[in-house]
């Protein structure tokens, strides 16, 4: 369906007034509450998340169109719900500065001294994972490394300055952790570049290409040099260097197994040049606010925040699908944090604090948006007496979803209460299941956290779609991602008409906020 007819769809007016109240009343009444909780259902759920997470969005990368259009929907639906503008001069928007890199494929080649030149596009590609974002400059003597996963005897080799040449099995295990532990001991010991022959197809070669050329990365702060290029050659461009030399890369890849072995490759010099260029550009976060009824308490915030990015189009999968939609991670989050916004704001009887919702961007490329929303917001930090982030709501457990950081604030006891209090939702908040992740630190709720302000982050954990094209609209589970946002409606109203603001425990305010605050 085409996107803006989903839109239109959605372009349903919200109950934006408030009558003034004052938080010794409670708030809204019973009946006033479970008329704005039924607002969160799951049809609207679902035609949500089929809107940011649609193809036509491309991944939502961060920068791209397609991210601006997502946050220009955002603002929409905010502004329809009668919030207040958050952002920059009036505007639900606010923009922050990016400095991002390219790759300049016409100024980058493989050269060999037999003459022979490979051209980035046709013969060559970086794996982006692997710091394709900085120049690269390497001239030296060539190794072939061929075998299997067994990569002991790589600390043993002298490699420095060498161009290594990595022919692995055909069916590969664990690919996606085997290649990144190779490529890390082989940086470790210095080599020039890695090149791991490719057997990709034409159509995903060229989609991947294409992708890359379009692609902007995060830029460091010392783009000068960014130690070896890693890249993928494929089979017939890496034969017209290979083949003179004797070296048969389909011969080795049938061969491959076992403990990982080494050959030179007498008389034979490689040049890699990878060439990048910078590009200053800036990035939309959404802001809406909704006034809180009582005269004192409306000058402190309960905040809710998820982000609206994901990464964009990257490399395809088996099925030839490029686009990584992001439903899971996380357009459920985004439309989670939406949905309670329309909720809120459609009680006849406002509570007693206010409210921000916070969109960023930035996410996957570390936290960007969130730590300039923290550094720049529209209220002093200090008011804000509450952050309840959503990162990935929307699949797994359809009884439960993890409430990480519970231990380090009175929070976690609300949450347990409020929880209680509402046994008609189905849905049972639970302690971190996966500390040795540290999964507290890598969600936009840490940098509320490091500022001071007490957090909840709710997320359903990984799947086997995480990161992958196939984190597709129609895997969410609607209807369980409705009842969890049904929680954050409650959970949020009732902090924000408590007399008193949550508390952190102490040694974790010692060890999250003033440890950040002192660089430990």
């Amino acid at each position: 369906m085409n996107r803006f007819v989903i839109l239109a769809a959605l372009a349903v007016p919200a109950a934006a007034a408030a009558q003034t109240g004052d938080a010794s009343a409670g708030g809204a009444g019973s009946g006033d509450m479970e008329r704005a909780a039924a607002t969160i259902s799951a049809e609207d759920f679902a035609r949500r998340v089929g809107v940011i997470a649609h193809d036509s969005m491309r991944g939502r990368d961060t920068p791209s169109p397609e991210l601006e259009e997502t946050a220009l929907w955002i603002a929409g639906e905010f502004e329809r719900f009668g919030l207040r503008p958050g952002g920059d001069e009036g505007s639900f928007l606010q923009r922050y500065p990016i400095r991002m890199a390219a790759l300049e494929f016409e100024r980058s080649a493989v050269r060999s001294s037999g003459g022979v030149e490979l051209a980035f596009g046709p013969d060559v590609l970086p794996l982006a994972a692997f710091g394709a974002v900085l120049p690269a400059h390497g001239e030296g003597g060539v190794v072939v490394l061929t075998g299997g996963t067994d990569f002991d005897e790589v600390e043993q080799w002298e490699l420095a300055g060498r161009h290594a040449i990595v022919v692995l099995p055909r069916d590969l295990p664990r690919a996606g952790q085997t290649i990144p532990t190779l490529v890390r001991a082989l940086r470790a010991r210095q080599v020039a570049s890695v090149i791991l022959p490719s057997q990709a197809g034409d159509a995903q070669w060229e989609s991947a290409a294409s992708a890359l050329r379009e692609a902007r990365f995060p830029a460091r702060r010392d783009q000068s040099g960014g130690g070896p290029a890693v890249l993928q050659v494929r089979d017939a461009a890496l034969a017209r260097i290979l083949t003179p030399h004797g070296v048969d890369v389909q011969a080795l890849r049938d061969a491959a197994g076992g403990s990982l072995r080494r050959s030179d490759v007498p008389g034979l010099t490689l040049r890699v040049t990878q060439e990048v260029r910078t590009i200053d550009d800036s990035a939309p976060n959404v802001v809406g606010i909704l006034e809180g009824s009582d005269p004192t308490l409306r000058e402190e915030y309960v905040v809710f925040s998820g982000h609206m990015d994901h990464v964009g189009v990257g490399r395809p999968d088996e099925r030839g699908d490029s686009i990584y939609n992001g439903a899971d991670d996380d357009a459920s989050g985004t439309v989670a944090v939406v949905e309670v916004a329309e909720a809120m704001a459609s009680l006849e009887n406002r509570p007693a604090r206010s409210m921000i919702f916070v969109l960023v961007s930035g996410e996957e490329k570390g936290l960007w948006g969130s730590a300039f929303f923290a550094e720049n917001p529209p209220v002093p930090v200090e008011r804000m007496v509450a952050n309840f982030n959503a990162d990935m709501v929307g699949r797994n457990w359809s009884d439960t979803i993890v409430a990480i950081g519970r231990e380090h604030s009175d929070l976690g006891e609300t949450l347990a209460r409020v929880n209680g209090e509402h046994p008609e939702l189905g849905m049972t908040a639970i302690d971190d299941i996966w500390p040795e992740e540290r999964f507290y630190f890598r969600s936009d709720h840490y940098n509320f956290a490091r500022r001071g302000v007490p957090i909840l982050f709710f997320f359903n954990g990984t799947h086997e779609d995480y990161h992958r094209p196939s984190d597709e609209p129609e895997k969410i589970d609607a209807e369980k991602a409705a009842r969890i946002a049904r929680l954050l409606f409650y959970l949020g109203t009732d902090v924000a008409d408590a007399p008193e603001r949550p508390r952190w425990n102490p040694e974790s305010y010692r060890q999250i906020v003033e440890g950040a605050r002192s660089g430990r």
